[in-house]
């Protein structure tokens, strides 16, 4: 079965889902496929829930684990308010705005965002985006939607649920400031933070046991099981290639270039194997969103002149862990351990010849 057969059965067994019903009564667009060159380029249609233009994106790798929404509002504009029992993750692509944050019967916080602010309203939180320019905001959601829809399989409860969930957000002083906890968790650096002032300049730590000049920091918002990490690497080079889960969205925030996908069933050395047909090949750049599928391999490639930066939207906190991410990647580190020990990682000596010729 070939590669787009895959996808396509992949997607019509989806298309059964409490999740895929629910995004086609919404009545928006709803693009799919590996990858999307530029997300601030995709058209959008008016969407009733938000009283903004949006659409769904739902690419192959996310595997009804996380859900994604590219949405737009209008010069001086806001959107309706929010509510819903599934975590988000919000990020800023163009424009400047505010974002207003409550619970049922408490005080509104408000803190103001601009372009590459990244944020997430605290589980079952109310909250609204308003735009403070002259100019659209567009922004990019990630959630876990899929997921809670499909178990829940109840649409009243999932925006309407009364509990407000005070061990994620009591209203407290500087909630959304940037935050100042960093640290060492096993063999990832941790931030956390409910608020990224910009994550196109924000720190990032030395983790070069994912490849020369790799740095990564992982972040850990709003309580959320869903969080994410930045990862930057110089120009002309390249990732070790590793696998993991499904739903692991990546976005493209700096410098271009090219990523190899390909299941881990097609072995270490997919060309020299005789599988270059099983592998599919990304461009990107800043605005690009990927994903790639649970269990394939994937291996970032900087051709571009400057420092690439990536963010990745995904699950892995170490605060609140998920038993079924840890043993996507055999442990905790496992995507930073070879996996001729047992983790996910192919080590550059290891790496199949082509990609050096490539």
């Amino acid at each position: 079965m070939s590669i787009d057969q895959r996808v396509e059965a992949l997607m019509a067994a989806f298309r059964k889902t409490t999740y895929f019903k629910w995004m086609a009564k919404e009545a928006i667009p709803v693009v799919g496929g590996f990858g999307v060159e530029d997300v601030r380029n995709i058209a959008t249609a008016p969407w009733a829930r938000t009283g903004g233009n949006a659409a769904f994106i739902n690419l192959y790798g996310m595997e009804g684990v996380t859900g994604m929404v590219v949405g737009e509002i209008p010069a001086g504009g806001a959107l309706k308010p929010e509510k819903h029992f599934y975590e988000e993750v919000i990020v800023i692509l163009e424009g400047q705005g505010a974002t207003e944050v409550w619970q049922d019967g408490g005080a509104k916080q408000m803190f103001e965002w601009g372009p590459w602010s990244l944020f997430a309203p605290p589980l079952n939180t109310n909250h609204r985006l308003l735009n403070g320019g002259r100019t659209p905001v567009i922004y990019l959601t990630v959630t876990n939607a899929p997921l809670v829809m499909d178990i829940v399989h109840n649409e009243e409860f999932v925006f309407n649920c009364p509990y407000n969930f005070s061990d994620r957000y009591c209203a407290a002083d500087g909630y959304f400031n940037q935050g100042l906890k960093r640290y060492e968790s096993g063999m990832q650096h941790i931030w956390e933070t409910n608020f990224i002032t910009d994550i196109q300049t924000a720190d990032v730590d030395k983790r070069e046991v994912k490849g020369a000049g790799v740095s990564i920091t992982q972040f850990e918002i709003s309580g959320n099981s869903l969080i994410g990490h930045l990862a930057q690497w110089p120009a002309a080079r390249y990732h070790k290639a590793h696998y993991h889960g499904a739903g692991a969205i990546l976005l493209g925030l700096q410098s271009s270039g090219y990523v190899l996908l390909w299941s881990k069933e097609s072995g270490t050395h997919p060309f020299e194997a005789g599988h270059a047909e099983d592998v599919v090949e990304i461009k990107w750049k800043a605005g690009s969103v990927y994903c790639p599928g649970g269990g394939w391999f994937h291996q970032h490639f900087n051709t571009g002149a400057e420092p690439a930066r990536h963010l990745a939207l995904r699950y892995g906190s170490r605060i609140h862990p998920i038993g079924f991410k840890i043993a996507d990647k055999r442990s905790e580190d496992g995507v930073y351990i070879d996996v001729k020990q047992g983790g996910t990682l192919i080590e550059y000596a290891d790496e199949d010849p082509y990609v050096r010729k490539h």
